[in-house]
C-alpha cells in the first residue's frame, strides 16, 4: 500500500475530480464550490494549495450553495486542512470529525443466512424502493452500519425531490459512476450502499459511501456485508477504495473487517433548526 502522505494526495484528486462531469466548480476564497443538479450535490472542499480556508470563505461558499439550491456542505481531511473547522464554526455552521478509513486488507463478510446481495442495474424497475430504503434509514441515524454520506439533497420532503434522485441515481449507473449493491431478505430489500469509481491520473480510485440498513434490521451485519461485497467489486479494478465512517463504532467495525484507518473527515453543515 502507498505511504499514507500518497493516500492522502489520491483521496484529495479523487475529491476534486469527482464533481466535474456534473457541473462548474466555483472558486470562492480558498474553497472549491461544486455547483450541480441538487439532485445529486457536491459539498465544498478546500483548494489544494489555495491557502488557509477563512471564515469569510465559508460564509461565501454558504451564500453560493444557498443561491444554487444546493444543501450547505464543507468537509475536508482534518490533517491536511485544520483550521476548517475554526472557521466553519465562525460561520455559524456545525463541524463534526469521523473517521477516514481505506481498505487495507479486507476480509470477507458474508450476509445472514437468507440474504441475497445483488449488483442493481440502471434499468431495474425497483430502483426507486432501494432508494427509500436508503433515504429511511439515513433520517433514522444511530445504526452500527451506517457509513458515509446521506443520499439526496435539496427538498428531500417531496416526491419530486425523490423521483429526481432516483433519476440522478440511475443516470450515474448506466454511465458506471456509481455501482450500488442491495440486500435482499423474503423478497424486499433491506439493506443497500455503493461505491463510486473516479479515474484519477489514470488510477481508478472509489468511495464507499451510502451504506444503510433500515432501522428495525440493524446489528444483524447486513451493512457489514454490503460494504465488504462493496470493495470486493471495487478493488477488481481501483488502485484504493476508502470510505467515512459514521462515527468510531462503525470505524471499529469496519477496522475488524480489514480496513485500516488513515486521517479524520471533517464535515460541517447547517445547524439544526430549533422548534
Amino acid at each position: 500500500m502507498p505511504t499514507r502522505l500518497g493516500l492522502l494526495d489520491s483521496i484529495e484528486r479523487y475529491f476534486a475530480a469527482a464533481p466535474v462531469p456534473d457541473g462548474a466548480v466555483e472558486q470562492v476564497g480558498a474553497l472549491a464550490v461544486p455547483v450541480t443538479d441538487p439532485a445529486w450535490p457536491y459539498p465544498a472542499r478546500p483548494r489544494p494549495g489555495a491557502g488557509p480556508v477563512t471564515a469569510d470563505d465559508v460564509r461565501a461558499t454558504v451564500a453560493v450553495q444557498a443561491a444554487a439550491d444546493l444543501p450547505v456542505a464543507l468537509e475536508w481531511v482534518v490533517q491536511r486542512s485544520p483550521e476548517v473547522a475554526g472557521a466553519a464554526r465562525a460561520a455559524g455552521l456545525v463541524v463534526e470529525e469521523l473517521p477516514l478509513l481505506v481498505a487495507d486488507d479486507p476480509v470477507e463478510i458474508l450476509p445472514p443466512h437468507g440474504v441475497r446481495l445483488y449488483v442493481v442495474g440502471a434499468e431495474d424497475p425497483e430502483l426507486g424502493r432501494y432508494q427509500r430504503v436508503a433515504e429511511t434509514a439515513f433520517a433514522h441515524p444511530g445504526g452500527v452500519t451506517d457509513v458515509g454520506e446521506r443520499p439526496g439533497g435539496g427538498d428531500t420532503g417531496s416526491e419530486a425531490g425523490f423521483a429526481a434522485r432516483v433519476a440522478a441515481l440511475r443516470e450515474r449507473i448506466a454511465a458506471g459512476r456509481t455501482v450500488m449493491m442491495v440486500a435482499v431478505e423474503h423478497g424486499a430489500p433491506v439493506a443497500v450502499g455503493s461505491h463510486q469509481p473516479v479515474d484519477v491520473d489514470g488510477s481508478e480510485v472509489s468511495e464507499v459511501v451510502g451504506v444503510a440498513t433500515l432501522p428495525r434490521l440493524r446489528a444483524r451485519g447486513l451493512g457489514a456485508a454490503v460494504a465488504s461485497a462493496l470493495v470486493a467489486h471495487a478493488r477488481e479494478t481501483a488502485a484504493l477504495v476508502f470510505l467515512t465512517a459514521g462515527d468510531d463504532d462503525v470505524a471499529r467495525i469496519y477496522e475488524r473487517a480489514g480496513f485500516a484507518r488513515l486521517a479524520t473527515t471533517g464535515v460541517a453543515d447547517c445547524p439544526p433548526e430549533s422548534d
